[in-house]
C-alpha cells in the first residue's frame, strides 16, 4: 500500500470524515443550497478536506470509498459515473482505440458515434462531473480568503499557504473548463462570484477558452495574480504546481486551432519546452513504471490522481483501467494483481493493435514484462485459449467473449519488482498519471511541424526521446532488457501522420484519442475503424459529433442553452 502521508489520500480522509457536514455538496452540481456548514471550516482539517475534495472529484464517486453508496451525482451509478472511467468511455470508446460490447448507460452509442443528447447516461454524467468539480472549487475559493481565515481564527495556520491552495483550487477549475471546451465547446461559465440561485450564462467556446487560459497564466505567475502555484517541485505529492499549468496551457495551445479557430503552435511549444527545460519532471527511465501500484514513485507524473486499495478506492478510477482490461485466467499467465477479479470487458481494436510491429504485439509466458520486445509500449494479451485479433466473431457480429480481441495490459495492479499490493486484489492502487512529461515531447514537436518558430531538428529530437525511452536504448538502456533496436527515425520519417501515431502508441487509454483524431481531423471522416458509425468495418459519421450534445436534463433545467450545432433542440414543455 502507498504511504498514507501522500497528502491528497490524508485529504480525502478527511474529506470522508467530514462527509456528515458536506452532504448539500453530494447534490447535482447546480443545487440551490450549494453553500457547505461553517462546522467544516471551523478548523485546518476541514478546509483540507474541501481542497481534497476538489481533487478527488476528479478520481473518487462518493463519500464512503469504493461503491459503498452516498455517491456525489444523484441518480447516478456510482461504480459507472466516475470522471476518469467517464472520460474513458468518451475518449477512447469512441475511437480507434478500445471496445466494449455493452450498451448500457450510452456505452454502445459512444462505440458507434451515435449518441444524441438524451440517450448516452456517460455523456451527461460526465458533464455533471466537471461541473460538480467546478462547484467544489468554486466553494474552496469563496471561503478561503484571508478576512474569512482571521475571522475564524485560522489566519496563522494557513497565511502561508492559503494562496498556493487557492491556486490549486483555481487550476483544477481550470482544466475542468478546458475539458468543457474540448467535449462541448459553448457551456455555462459558472466561477466563485456566481450565486447559488443564479442561472448559468452560457458563453462561447472561445470565451471558455480564454477564461481557463487566462487562470492558469495568473497561478502560473504569468500574469499577475496574488494566487499562485508552488514553484516546480516544490508542491506535496499530489498537489499541482507551476509545471501543470505550463503543461495544461501546452495541451489547450496545441488544440487551439480546433475548438476557436486560432492558430496558437508557437505558444504550445513555448509551454511544452517550459515543462521539459524545468526538468522537475524528468521521463521515468522505464515507461512501464508509470502504470504500476508504486507509481507515486515515478519521475514523470506530474499531475497524480490519488488510488489506494485501502484508502482511495473506487470503481470508477484506475481500478478500472485494470480490470475492465484483464479476466481471471490472464492473472494465470502474468501478474495482474488483482487475481480473479477482473471483468474482462475492454479489448484492443485492430487499429490499436497494428500500431506496433508484429512482432512485439504477442504476449510471451515466459517474458511476462515484454522486456524482448523492441518497443516496450506494445503490451497485449494474445495468450488465451483460442484468442485471435478480430473483434468479431465468425458471423461478423461483435462479440462479448474475451478471446476476440487481444487485452491491453500496460496498467498492471503490482510494484516495478512484480509484486501484489498489500491491500489486495478488490481495489487498486495505481495513481492516474493524468499529465505527465512524454506529452510535453509530442507536443513540442507536433507544434514545429505545424508551424511553430522553432527548428525541425528539435521536433526530431523530442520524438527520438520519447522513442529511445520505449525501445530503451541509448542512456535508457538497462542490463537484462533488449536494447538492440534503436528506437529513433530519421528526419523523413517525421511527419504530422507519423506523430498520430506516436501518441497512439505512447497514450493509448490515457484519455486523450478522440481530441488527436479531431486535431488531425480524422474523427469523422476520412480514417474508419472497428464499429465507428455502427459498421463492422467502419463508416464515416457526421462532423457535429466533433462536440458532444448539451445533455437534455441540463436542457430542460435551464432553457436559455442552446445546443450544440447539429443536434436537435428537445421542445421544453
Amino acid at each position: 500500500m502507498k504511504k498514507i502521508f501522500h497528502l491528497v489520500i490524508s485529504f480525502i480522509l478527511c474529506s470522508m470524515a467530514l462527509s456528515s457536514c458536506m452532504d448539500d455538496l453530494d447534490t447535482m452540481p447546480k443545487d440551490d443550497n450549494m453553500l457547505v456548514s461553517e462546522q467544516v471550516y471551523s478548523s485546518a482539517e476541514g478546509y483540507l478536506g474541501v481542497l481534497a475534495k476538489c481533487y478527488g472529484s476528479l478520481i473518487l464517486t462518493g463519500q464512503n470509498g469504493g461503491d459503498g453508496g452516498n455517491g456525489d451525482l444523484e441518480g447516478a451509478n456510482e461504480g459507472y459515473s466516475g470522471y476518469m472511467r467517464l472520460l474513458f468511455y468518451l475518449q477512447e470508446l469512441s475511437t480507434d482505440n478500445f471496445l466494449m460490447p455493452s450498451s448500457s448507460n450510452g456505452l454502445r452509442r459512444c462505440l458507434n458515434l451515435t449518441w444524441d443528447a438524451s440517450n448516452a447516461s456517460v455523456v451527461t454524467w460526465t458533464y455533471q462531473r466537471l461541473y460538480m468539480s467546478i462547484a467544489y472549487c468554486n466553494e474552496f475559493l469563496r471561503e478561503c480568503t484571508a478576512s474569512k481565515l482571521q475571522s475564524r481564527g485560522l489566519w496563522n495556520q494557513f497565511q502561508n499557504d492559503y494562496l498556493s491552495y487557492r491556486a490549486e483550487a483555481r487550476l483544477i477549475r481550470a482544466y475542468c473548463y478546458s475539458m468543457l471546451c474540448d467535449l462541448f465547446g459553448a457551456v455555462p461559465l459558472i466561477d466563485e462570484t456566481v450565486g447559488a440561485k443564479d442561472m448559468p450564462v452560457q458563453v462561447s467556446r472561445r470565451e471558455i477558452f480564454e477564461y481557463a487560459e487566462n487562470e492558469l497564466l495568473a497561478v502560473a505567475g504569468e500574469k499577475s495574480s496574488d494566487d499562485v502555484l508552488k514553484d516546480a517541485g516544490a508542491a506535496l505529492y499530489g498537489h499541482v504546481d507551476k509545471i501543470a499549468a505550463f503543461q495544461l496551457l501546452a495541451r489547450m495551445y496545441l488544440n487551439a486551432k480546433t475548438w476557436i479557430d486560432t492558430d496558437r503552435y508557437n505558444d504550445a511549444y513555448t509551454y511544452a519546452c517550459k515543462v521539459i527545460d524545468s526538468n522537475a519532471y524528468p521521463l521515468a527511465s522505464d515507461y512501464r513504471h508509470i502504470f504500476l501500484a508504486d507509481n507515486n514513485t515515478c519521475s514523470e507524473i506530474i499531475w497524480p490522481l490519488a488510488q489506494d486499495g485501502l484508502r482511495a478506492q473506487s470503481s470508477a478510477g484506475t481500478n478500472f483501467y485494470v480490470k475492465a482490461f484483464v479476466n481471471g485466467p490472464m492473472d494465470e499467465l502474468y501478474q495482474t494483481g488483482v487475481g480473479s477479479k477482473g471483468w474482462g470487458n475492454v479489448r484492443a481494436k485492430t487499429t490499436l493493435v497494428a500500431a506496433f510491429d508484429p512482432s512485439d504485439v504477442v504476449f510471451d509466458a515466459s517474458d511476462t514484462w515484454g522486456n524482448n520486445k523492441a518497443d516496450k509500449r506494445a503490451q497485449f494479451m494474445t495468450a488465451l485459449p483460442n484468442q485471435v485479433m478480430e473483434t468479431w466473431d465468425e458471423n461478423l457480429a461483435m462479440t462479448s467473449t474475451f478471446t476476440r480481441g487481444f487485452g491491453y495490459i500496460k496498467w498492471r495492479n503490482v510494484t516495478k519488482d512484480d509484486q501484489i499490493c498489500p491491500s489486495g486484489f478488490t481495489y487498486v492502487s495505481i495513481d492516474f498519471p493524468l499529465l505527465r512529461t512524454a506529452e510535453a515531447y509530442l507536443i513540442a514537436a507536433e507544434a514545429v511541424l505545424r508551424g511553430a518558430s522553432a527548428p525541425r531538428s528539435k521536433a526530431l529530437e523530442y520524438v527520438n526521446e520519447i522513442r529511445q525511452r520505449a525501445y530503451m536504448c541509448g542512456k535508457y538502456a538497462r542490463d537484462g532488457v533488449n536494447s538492440s533496436v534503436d528506437g529513433k527515425i530519421a528526419d523523413g520519417d517525421l511527419t504530422l501522420d507519423f506523430i498520430l501515431a506516436e501518441r497512439q502508441r505512447e497514450f493509448a487509454s490515457e484519455c486523450m484519442r478522440r481530441t488527436d483524431l479531431i486535431r488531425f481531423d480524422k474523427f469523422t471522416k476520412g480514417y474508419n475503424w472497428d464499429w465507428k458509425g455502427g459498421e463492422r468495418t467502419g463508416t464515416d459519421v457526421a462532423d457535429y459529433l466533433k462536440v458532444f450534445a448539451i445533455p437534455e436534463a441540463e436542457l430542460m433545467n435551464n432553457p436559455t442553452l442552446v445546443q450544440a450545432e447539429g443536434y436537435p433542440r428537445t421542445t421544453v414543455k
